[in-house]
């Protein structure tokens, strides 16, 4: 059929420009390529090819590829015959990206290795944020009844929200935030708290927003923002200089509020904070709170608030949530946690309360996504809360009880890790506290690692290793301000007397005192 170079080269070219307007010319010349090295008897084969000496065949295979390393013309000037040029076209083909580009910069997940170095040397974990201690009796109870009660909580129920758990948790922190809130028109339950946010930025977060987060922030804040195509700005908390040999505290660490009103442009579409904070435990204050709520009412920036931690809260400081104050609740969002609430955090079950006007945008990512979370940890949660409710404010309710034995956790670790001449932060809420390592790194500061490492992920990986505790570092947390963090660890202290503490009180009593 095809006798020569030159022939199949005619025959290229002007299949090429044939092709149907808006065709792929990359597709194109595969499939023209590909049908050639099926052809049988004498030809191109064994002929060979020299599709590079003709510049029009040159051209059209840069046309064709220009994003591939390929040369066009050296690479195929050479090529001995049809089947090598296919060879290179799927390649070629093989090369696409498969990821989404929204997944660039975000992939690394620094958990994994450092979970990975506790169980290799038998740390004990002080790192991540989960109780070693049982949920509450009634709220294992309520799951029990779920499983073994009621056959149709097998099932699908109403998609944004069980409706028992929808009714209570409208009715609880209706009361909370001076709302009358609807529970088919107001709350969405979510698969936790993460569920929850990740709903919000997907429905409210568009390519190009500004989103304002305060430093250090809870890890999936930022990759939120991005993966939804906005741009994060930090502003962060510093703390204020403590006297000497006292303990700092995180009521010290505060925003700047000319840095903080400097942050907000005509770009900014929201702001997310997240109070009792994490990692620091900083419980904002309610002049916090209105410096916050005034800079988003005067910008008309939405608000998404992370209050997880909110029943975690010691020493007598108050949570309040900015959806309360004054011109508020119409451009926040509150999100929760059962996980946290009833120190379950393995049920998943999370939520976000808000307007009509913000809800009814998560409902269309959540009805498009997650669709429905389990029924029978919701059914466990609605009962757990309505118990609560009954119990709200009296020295029966696990509200009070909680913060009360964690506060005892808290202050046992405080003085355990000082002990060994680490520097706690006192934290005034949440599951952590952070720990300065200062002292450490101006006597070790040559820990191995590499080169642009930070000093605190270092620490972390030497402590694994060579005292056997795990803390998570607080350079996670922070992004343009890595370097005024790298100096600090998190631990978490919500942990059983009888078993995790008593293991760190037996590491920490063989820890060499370096200070």
């Amino acid at each position: 059929m095809f006798r020569n170079s030159a022939a199949i080269s005619v025959h290229l070219a002007g299949s090429l420009q044939r092709k149907k307007a808006g065709a792929s010319l990359r597709r194109c010349l595969h499939q023209t390529v590909s049908a050639l090295c099926c052809l049988r008897g004498p030809g191109p084969r064994e002929s060979g090819l020299v599709l590079a000496s003709n510049p029009r065949m040159s051209l059209l295979f840069q046309e064709a590829f220009p994003d591939c390393t390929l040369n066009a013309g050296p690479s195929l000037a050479f090529a001995s015959n049809l089947a090598l040029v296919a060879l290179h076209l799927k390649k070629l083909t093989m090369a696409k990206r498969l990821h989404a580009r929204r997944l660039e910069g975000i992939d690394h997940n620094p958990w994994v290795e450092f979970t990975k170095l506790a169980s290799e040397y038998d740390a004990v974990n002080l790192g991540q944020g989960f109780p070693d201690f049982p949920p509450p009796d009634f709220a294992v109870e309520a799951f029990q009844h779920a499983v073994s009660g009621d056959f149709m909580l097998n099932q699908y129920t109403r998609a944004f929200g069980y409706p028992p758990l929808t009714k209570i948790l409208a009715s609880f922190f209706g009361k909370l935030l001076g709302q009358e809130i609807d529970p088919l028109k107001n709350v969405l339950v979510t698969v936790g708290a993460y569920g929850a946010l990740f709903t919000a930025f997907q429905a409210l977060v568009d390519e190009g927003d500004e989103v304002i987060i305060i430093e250090p922030f809870f890890d999936c804040y930022e990759p939120m923002t991005l993966m939804a195509g906005g741009c994060p700005v930090f502003v962060p908390l510093k703390p204020t200089p403590t006297r000497d040999g006292e303990l700092d505290s995180s009521s010290n660490w505060q925003l700047d509020p000319t840095e903080l009103a400097s942050k907000f442009t005509s770009r900014t579409k929201a702001l997310v904070l997240n109070t009792p904070n994490n990692p620091l435990g900083k419980v904002f204050s309610k002049a916090e709170l209105e410096l916050i709520a005034r800079l988003c009412q005067q910008h008309d920036v939405l608000c998404i608030t992370d209050e997880v931690y909110q029943w975690l809260v010691f020493d007598g400081h108050q949570h309040i949530s900015i959806a309360s104050l004054p011109g508020m609740w119409e451009r926040t969002l509150t999100i929760g946690s059962a996980g946290k609430t009833f120190s379950a955090t393995g049920w998943k079950v999370g939520w976000v309360l808000g307007p009509e006007r913000l809800m009814k945008h998560l409902y269309t990512v959540h009805q498009n996504s997650i669709y429905h979370c389990p029924t029978q940890a919701q059914a466990a949660v609605a009962e757990s809360l309505e118990r609560e409710q009954l119990h709200f404010g009296q020295p029966s309710s696990y509200f009070v009880q909680l913060p009360q034995a964690m506060q005892r956790s808290r202050d046992h670790m405080v003085r355990s890790v000082q002990s060994v001449g680490l520097r706690p932060v006192i934290p005034q809420g949440s599951y952590f506290f952070v720990a300065d390592i200062s002292d450490f790194k101006s006597k070790m500061p040559d820990l191995p690692g590499a080169a642009n490492e930070p000093y605190d992920r270092r620490f972390v990986k030497w402590m694994i290793k060579n005292k056997g505790l795990v803390a998570i570092p607080v350079s996670f947390y922070s992004v343009p301000q890595q370097k005024h963090f790298d100096h600090y660890i998190r631990f978490c202290f919500v942990k059983h007397d009888e078993s995790t503490l008593r293991a760190m009180d037996k590491k920490l009593q063989r820890w060499y005192v370096f200070l």
